[in-house]
């Protein structure tokens, strides 16, 4: 089967190559995959920035279809809709895995990272990190519920109340799902991006996000205080990664204000601003990934249509058209992109 495989570690050394189809173990799930969605991960671990076990073939937000299962495996037959968490192994016996945090887990091994992921034909996943897809929950929408869940354990993070005014900053995918979760709690969302961003700041509007605003066009701090009588935002999720968008943040929060971390940032030591931190006495807090707890909530979310993720989706490639996918992507014409196998 082809695959779409990282290499080595560097800029680009992402290749196409014959792989041999697995075989599902003890309390393993073989899946046909359907269709595979490029992370920011994916760039970052293109571009160099996020190290993965080379070689290995990524992918780890992904649906597709049971085809096999192995020795005791009675939760899942051939046929069966599903798509799976990313997390392929745990230690099982630290107190992140006995907490049901495995995120935290510091034997955590990855599909797409540390295991052959979803750009590819058939994928091996855990029984333990499968789900049923929800009638309403179609193969392009299941394929995203990966990033919908990281999303979906930011806002737990916080503390959130119907009328809340929260910033969504950075109008990429997880940004737009991060808005549509916080909205689906009552929330007033405001959700930011630049000129490049027009076509994810439409996107935004036609979702029903309260406001879409291009900070080069209009002061955010102003609109911000316009909405709150000048207290500033109740809750700021950061979701572009950037390091201005990150000190913009905390700026934007009134006194006892709540700032989530979701997005990743390319270098590992940034500036940041610990007087605001004491002086409006703000809580902040970090969003990795996601957990188990978090996928069943994110299929209903999509399944009740409180989320459309399919919407998102812009563009379509097979895996030997990577090149197409990066430049849709890295140009802003993009908003999600799809990876689907080929024979």
């Amino acid at each position: 089967m082809k695959a779409l495989v990282k290499t080595e570690l560097g800029f680009g050394n992402l290749e196409i190559q014959d792989r041999p189809e697995p075989t599902p173990g003890k309390d393993q799930v073989k899946i046909e995959v359907k269709y595979a969605g490029v992370c920011g991960s994916d760039i970052h671990t293109y571009e160099g920035h996020y190290n993965v076990a080379v070689p290995v073939t990524l992918g780890h937000e992904f649906s597709g279809e049971v085809v096999e299962v192995g020795e005791g495996v009675t939760e899942f037959k051939p046929g069966d809709r599903v798509t799976s968490e990313t997390t392929f192994y745990i230690c099982g016996e630290c107190d992140y895995c006995n907490s049901g945090d495995y995120n935290l887990c510091n034997h955590r091994k990855g599909l797409g990272t540390q295991q052959d992921g979803g750009f590819t034909n058939y994928l091996i996943a855990r029984k333990e990190s499968v789900h049923l897809l929800p009638e309403n929950v179609d193969y392009q929408s299941a394929s995203m519920t990966e990033p919908l869940a990281c999303t979906h354990h930011a806002v737990e993070k916080t503390e959130i109340h119907e009328g809340d005014i929260a910033v969504v900053i950075g109008p990429g995918p997880i940004g737009l799902l991060t808005a549509q979760v916080a909205k689906s709690r009552g929330a007033t969302v405001i959700i930011t991006g630049l000129t490049n961003d027009k076509v994810r700041l439409e996107k935004a509007k036609k979702l029903g996000i309260d406001y879409a605003v291009n900070t080069q066009e209009e002061n955010l701090k102003e609109f911000v205080n316009s909405l709150t009588d000048s207290y500033g935002a109740d809750l700021v999720f950061e979701c572009s990664g950037a390091v201005p968008a990150a000190k913009q943040g905390l700026d934007l929060l009134r006194k006892k204000g709540q700032y989530c971390q979701v997005g990743l940032f390319a270098q590992p030591e940034i500036q940041f601003d610990l007087e605001k931190i004491i002086q409006k006495e703000i809580r902040v807090v970090g969003s990795r990934s996601q957990k188990s707890a978090d996928w069943g909530p994110s299929l209903a979310l999509m399944n009740d249509g409180l989320v459309d993720a399919k919407s998102l989706v812009t563009h379509v490639f097979d895996i030997t058209e990577w090149d197409k996918a990066y430049r849709a992507i890295k140009s802003g014409e993009a908003i999600k992109v799809l990876l689907t196998p080929v024979k």
